[in-house]
């Protein structure tokens, strides 16, 4: 009944659906905070279940909205969303990631699919950031089916595209415009200007930190010249900053970095800890290549499993286990990791069970039609029926021993003479009619009698008494019947 019945869409303003509650997630302006903020979040986002390889931890990057424009202060997406390519085509290369993106409610209608998605369908589209988004209803859980590219050239880069990514809010600090000079910015190839920004994060005493200093009125200058400590969102806004006044076309992508592997489910479980901001820079011949400005100073950040439950507790940042002895840890991951694999099943093929997701299941079966999906509810429901039926009402025969075996082929012996017991009659009560009907085997049929009831219902249980009362049935004989 369950995967044949026809699927009804509950309606869009059922409220019963607590567990659909939607989340918040990543914000439409990246700024400091934003992302600590999610980084100190257990929250699940999506999981994604691969068919074939599984992508490593440092090209699991789940692609969000990309920022352009920026105040010095925040950074939003451009308002030039309209513009189109009328030429060349994004190109990929190596093979290709297929998997199912379970999404949970959402309040924006951003999906985050493996940078590059490149295979999709509705109600999916891609906006001109390669960012996928839903023309459906994203508060409530989702599926779908997609198909990535980890290596891959998006070609030239349009006026409009260009001019965003070299905007920024007047005249450069003077202390950044000498920094940008002594790192070869103004005099030396992109690509070794970008080797130099990394190499000053990581040779100046950067670090990595979810509880960076305040740095309102200028964070980028006071990231770059004071804190000198921040996490992902500093690091991708100073390095887009630093190449744009070196005249470099960059721009910010928000979105998620990494995922739990949950090998019961053989998923990946993303959540909101996972949250991450890289850099786009656009190269000539390679079209917008990823950086990622945060692996200069915690490489770690990228290539290992964010241990979301020690960030949290702690309110730093972890990325190594839990300091528990080792029985106690891998219970404890087997635990989780089985509740999860679990609730994925169960959202999946369960609470997810509808219209469209029976219709592509039965399709597979070779039911194409509604006409075929009722003819094979009927026919299941008829075996079903007819199954149930002959095994509620089959008779069976009873179970006897074989004391009441014996003394029921007695009774039978007399039954053929004219005198037949009742269901009712007990062996004494039959004995009395027998001596009264048939007073010539009144002795040979009391001792059987006798035999009967003693086995039956005696203390113990003897088994002479029942060959003795084989023996008296086999030689018991009637000659005479019962007269009329």
């Amino acid at each position: 009944m369950f995967i044949f019945f026809p699927r009804v869409d509950a309606p869009r303003w059922s409220f019963l659906q607590n567990d659909n509650q939607a989340l918040t997630g990543l914000s439409d302006t990246l700024e400091p905070g934003s992302i600590s903020r999610l980084g100190l979040s257990g929250e699940r986002v999506f999981r994604a279940k691969f068919t074939g390889a599984i992508p490593p931890p440092s090209e699991r990057y789940w692609r969000g909205p990309v920022f352009s424009y920026t105040n010095g202060k925040q950074w939003v997406q451009s308002k030039s969303v309209d513009f189109k390519r009328y030429l060349d085509k994004v190109t990929f290369s190596g093979e290709p990631y297929h998997y199912q993106l379970l999404m949970e409610p959402q309040v924006k209608n951003w999906v985050f699919a493996l940078d590059m998605p490149v295979v999709f369908t509705a109600p999916l589209h891609e906006n001109v950031y390669h960012q996928l988004l839903t023309s459906e209803s994203p508060g409530k859980r989702a599926e779908y089916q997609i198909s990535s590219y980890a290596h891959y050239n998006t070609g030239y880069i349009t006026k409009t595209e260009y001019a965003d990514s070299l905007q920024i809010p007047g005249n450069p600090d003077p202390r950044i415009t000498q920094l940008v000079e002594q790192l070869g910015g103004f005099n030396s190839a992109p690509k070794t200007f970008i080797d130099n920004v990394f190499r000053h994060f990581r040779q100046n005493n950067f670090y990595y930190t979810l509880r960076p200093p305040l740095m309102q009125e200028t964070p980028i200058e006071t990231f770059l010249f004071e804190a000198r400590a921040g996490f992902c969102g500093h690091y991708a806004s100073a390095f887009v900053y630093l190449l744009r006044v070196a005249g470099i076309p960059a721009r910010i992508v928000s979105g998620y970095q990494g995922g739990e592997y949950n090998q019961t489910g053989d998923f990946i479980e993303v959540r909101q800890a996972n949250a991450h901001a890289w850099a786009e820079v656009w190269l000539s011949g390679k079209g917008w290549v990823r950086y990622d400005p945060t692996t200069a100073i915690a490489p770690e950040r990228v290539t290992q499993d964010v241990n979301i439950e020690q960030q949290i507790a702690s309110n730093t940042v972890s990325f190594t286990p839990l300091e528990l002895d080792s029985r106690s840890l891998s219970l404890l991951r087997q635990a989780r990791s089985l509740w999860s694999s679990m609730d994925y099943s169960w959202h999946r093929w369960v609470i997810n069970y509808d219209r469209k997701n029976q219709f592509n299941f039965l399709s597979g079966l070779g039911i194409k039609t509604l006409k075929m999906m009722l003819y094979w509810l009927l026919g299941l429901l008829a075996c079903v029926t007819l199954f149930l039926g002959l095994y509620m009402f089959r008779r069976q025969s009873p179970r006897v021993d074989k004391a009441q075996f014996y003394y029921g082929k007695a009774c039978q012996k007399l039954a053929k003479a004219g005198l037949f017991r009742q269901d009712n009659e007990g062996a004494e009560d039959f004995l009395r009619r027998v001596m009264k009907a048939l007073p010539h085997v009144a002795i040979e049929f009391g001792k059987i009698t006798a035999l009967y009831v003693q086995i039956r219902y005696g203390k113990a249980f003897d088994q002479a008494l029942l060959v003795r009362l084989k023996r008296s049935v086999s030689a018991f004989q009637l000659s005479t019947k019962v007269k009329p």
